[in-house]
């Protein structure tokens, strides 16, 4: 009976795909695993084993596998479950879930390589210039890539090239398979056999006295050998005898030392054996601890909601220890990578080398040992601390999961596919797994308190800070009213310069928000009002005067700062509106004297970027730091006793049902960096409309009253929590056809839904990247059921891509759209 196997291929296509394995190959493969298959003409993917069966495909022959690619699954059971969950509630292909779950590296690629052959008899005079050119290339290199001979022919389009070659016989493809993770390998020496006793020893340095920067490698190889009974690490013999690699190597190559190479991770905890103990917990966290257990009895979720620098990262802790004794895995999940560059310092602190870092700021290699590290459930990996993707991880033990700051809009992921929610699917996760789940934040997000509220999750509150600090004073500063009476000094008003000069006398530091990075967002000419647009999308291009360049933050378009205008050509350039380096700049104009910084995406870009201003901040180095809304989230300051917000307005004017929820999550976090320790913080906030609602709820802290009237709008609008929204987007690069395809699936969407579809209707920024964009968003209702909604648009989706006019529109799905 022949064996089929059904794989996951880390494509955009629905179904599995079946291919062939031999008795042998059957017996040894396992669901989890990795092999190389063929697909299509040429193309060899990496696919994972989805099961084992002896069902052969009916529409298309079955085709052999090309290998096994190892001897164990690296994707455990409740991996492909949760996979399969992400996959039907997402709307999205398993396919895509695997690409986006795996590391890059663990997935092979092909390429395709061109060799000449050898047997053939050619005439020259026979072949055409190309192909000549191609024959000739081959005469001096073996073995060519296809992107080595479109460079070569200065052309894009080689494949008739190369199949005119193909079918004279001068040249065979062959499909390379690599493997992209390469481990690291440290380089050790020792004293070669022959001469590790005391005469033999003595014999090799006599003979080596005109040779004395050898001599002297060779005598302190044998000094620090001595100490440490072990092979020595080559940048350590060559730090310890100041000698070169060259000198090394010579000595190899003489025998004299020998080498050998040792597998190490790449990212290792390097703090002493010695770890903290942890804080004991004030009776407010005690409390706290004692519901949050109670409810996990009672396998519910629990929501923490705990005031900003209330303790509840103690809280955490205390949790983990807990797990962590009992030999479980504990995950550890965040909004933002720059939060864990703090997090994790702490945590290492308590807990050593258990902890493990999974991000997308950790290169390819690092990211492939903690997923083996995991996977093998090492010691090294026992608490996971990353930001979203680490939920992908192979836990074969998970038994805590604890997602901190649960209320940010950082935790969904936005493109490519699966279009997730981290906090959503860590719950799913968790489910699968068994384990307790904790969601923490100050400001809760409206689903999570309504869940709270019908009794699906549990509560515990942490309402007082540490150390029984009060919460910071906030104070609304009205700077339309400031501006009419001329006491605006740039965008600062007389208020919060008061207080900056303030804080920086009693050496104290200050956080100042404003949510735009940049110089200013438009740059305008003030003689005909012309401002410099982006040939991509629907913006204009936003001043950097850093760079001095006008930049688009949708497509990273750029073009260097204009000196006229390109419509009147008069020099009258003027900007309007203000980012991060605008305030940055006005600040060392006001205090000449303050270290400012600046945190923001321009300014975090590298792999330790975060890491080097929290770092510099912490030690005071910085006296006043300027950011984005990176500053809001969790991090703890000792030192700040200001927070400055710029202009609250930006975020309140928002066309989005979560604004205002938004505002007061992010106003009220901002503002919590403030008097962490000892002493009162300040926070203020400027504003043009400072009786605004939700301004005078952050002012008190009245969460609940800012979450009543959120619930109370979005019961008479249909908005989730009470209903479940899908936005479905289109995008096409000609303007007509996107209208007409988004119109007809609108049309046959209300025919299933009724007035429960919105649109189609343009965004705010209705093109990017030369793609137009509509949006249609359709409301599910409590007494509709999720899964038959999605059904029918998928139906809707099958009859919309047979018509062949709308067959190039791209149709996105977003599920529980944030």
């Amino acid at each position: 009976m022949q064996d089929f196997i059904n794989v996951i291929l880390p494509i955009p296509i629905e179904k599995l795909f079946t291919y062939k394995v031999t008795e042998e190959e059957a017996k040894l493969l396992k669901p989890g695993m990795r092999v190389a298959v063929p697909f299509g003409k040429s193309k060899i993917y990496t696919a994972l084993v989805f099961e084992i069966h002896n069902t052969p495909p009916i529409v298309y022959e079955a085709k052999q596998i090309d290998q096994i690619l190892e001897d164990h699954p690296v994707v455990t059971k409740v991996q492909l479950k949760f996979w399969h969950w992400l996959a039907q509630y997402y709307m999205c292909s398993i396919g895509e879930v695997f690409r986006a779950a795996v590391p890059s590296a663990l997935l092979l690629e092909s390429e395709t390589l061109i060799l000449r052959n050898e047997r053939a008899t050619i005439e020259e005079s026979d072949l055409l210039d190309d192909e000549f050119m191609v024959f000739e290339a081959l005469q001096h290199q073996s073995i060519l890539r296809v992107q080595e001979i479109s460079d070569i022919l200065d052309k894009k389009n080689i494949i008739p090239v190369l199949n005119r070659l193909l079918k004279k016989n001068i040249i065979f493809l062959k499909e390379e398979m690599y493997e992209q993770y390469k481990p690291k390998l440290v380089r050790y020496v020792q004293l070669g056999k022959s001469h590790r006793s005391e005469e033999n020893l003595e014999a090799l340095l006599n003979g080596m006295t005109r040779a004395p920067k050898q001599s002297q490698v060779v005598l302190t190889l044998f000094q620090l050998q001595a100490v440490t009974k072990k092979p020595v690490k080559v940048s350590d013999l060559e730090n310890a005898s100041n000698s070169s690699s060259a000198i090394i190597k010579t000595l190899i190559d003489k025998g004299i030392l020998e080498e050998q190479f040792v597998q190490t991770d790449r990212v290792v905890y390097e703090g002493g054996d010695e770890t903290e103990t942890l804080k004991s917990l004030n009776d407010f966290q005690k409390e706290a601890l004692k519901d949050i257990k109670s409810s996990f009895k009672d396998n519910k979720v629990v929501l923490l909601h705990g005031v900003t620098s209330s303790g509840k990262t103690e809280v955490y802790v205390k949790l983990i220890e807990e797990y962590a004794n009992q030999g479980k895995q504990a995950l550890y999940l965040l909004p933002e990578i720059a939060l864990t560059t703090q997090l994790i310092s702490r945590l290492q602190a308590y807990f050593g080398e258990k902890v493990a870092v999974y991000h997308s700021k950790y290169n390819v290699q690092e990211r492939v040992e903690v997923w083996n590290n995991v996977l093998e459930n090492k010691p090294v990996a026992q608490i996971v601390i990353g930001a979203r993707s680490a939920l992908f991880l192979p836990f074969n033990d998970l038994g805590l999961v604890i997602v901190d700051e649960e209320h940010e809009s950082s935790f969904k992921q936005y493109d490519p596919a699966p279009r997730y929610h981290a906090r959503d699917a860590a719950i799913v996760l968790g489910n699968l797994h068994g384990s307790d789940i904790l969601l923490g934040s100050a400001t809760p997000s409206v689903e999570s308190f309504y869940n709270v509220k019908v009794g699906k999750y549990g509560y515990a509150h942490i309402e007082r800070r540490y150390g029984n600090v009060l919460m910071p004073d906030m104070e609304l500063v009205d700077i339309k009213e400031q501006s009419r009476k001329k006491r605006m000094k740039g965008h600062f008003s007389e208020r919060l310069l008061e207080e900056i000069t303030e804080t920086l006398d009693n050496g104290e530091q200050v956080i100042l928000f404003q949510n735009r990075r940049g110089f200013a967002p438009i740059m305008e000419c003030t003689t005909c009002g012309h401002a410099p647009q982006c040939p991509n999308c629907d913006v204009s291009l936003t001043y950097h005067q850093h760079r001095k360049q006008l930049r688009c933050h949708y497509c990273s378009y750029h073009i260097a700062l204009q000196e006229t205008c390109q419509a009147c050509g008069s020099a009258t350039l003027d900007t309007k509106g203000f980012g991060t380096e605008q305030v940055e700049q006005e600040l060392n104009t006001l205090f000449p004297k303050a270290n400012v910084g600046r945190m923001d995406l321009d300014t975090t870009r590298g792999k330790h970027g975060y890491e080097k201003i929290i770092t510099s901040f912490e030690q005071q180095e910085i006296d006043i730091l300027v950011g984005t809304q990176m500053l809001t989230k969790g991090l703890d300051f000792r030192n700040v006793n200001l927070v400055g917000i710029m202009n609250a307005d930006s975020l309140l004017n928002f066309p989005d049902f979560r604004a205002h929820e938004r505002s007061f999550q992010l106003l009220t976090q901002v503002a919590g960096r403030a008097g962490r320790t000892k002493k009162r913080g300040k926070v203020i906030i400027q504003s043009y409309n400072p009786n605004h609602r939700i301004l005078q709820q952050v002012t008190t802290n009245d969460y609940l009253g800012m979450f009543q009237e959120q619930i109370y709008e979005r019961e008479q609008y249909k908005y989730p929590p009470i209903n479940r929204i899908i936005k479905i987007t289109f995008k096409h690069k000609d303007y007509n056809k996107l209208n007409d395809a988004a119109e007809w699936f609108a049309k046959s969407l209300r025919n299933s839904f009724g007035g429960n579809v919105l649109g189609p209707e343009y965004p705010p920024v209705a093109r990017i990247r030369n793609q137009y964009i509509k949006n249609v968003i359709v409301k599910i209702g409590e007494n509709y059921s999720l899964v038959k909604t999605k059904n029918s648009i998928k139906r809707i989706e099958k009859s919309f891509n047979a018509i062949s006019y709308y067959r190039g529109v791209r149709v996105i799905y977003n599920v529980d759209h944030i």
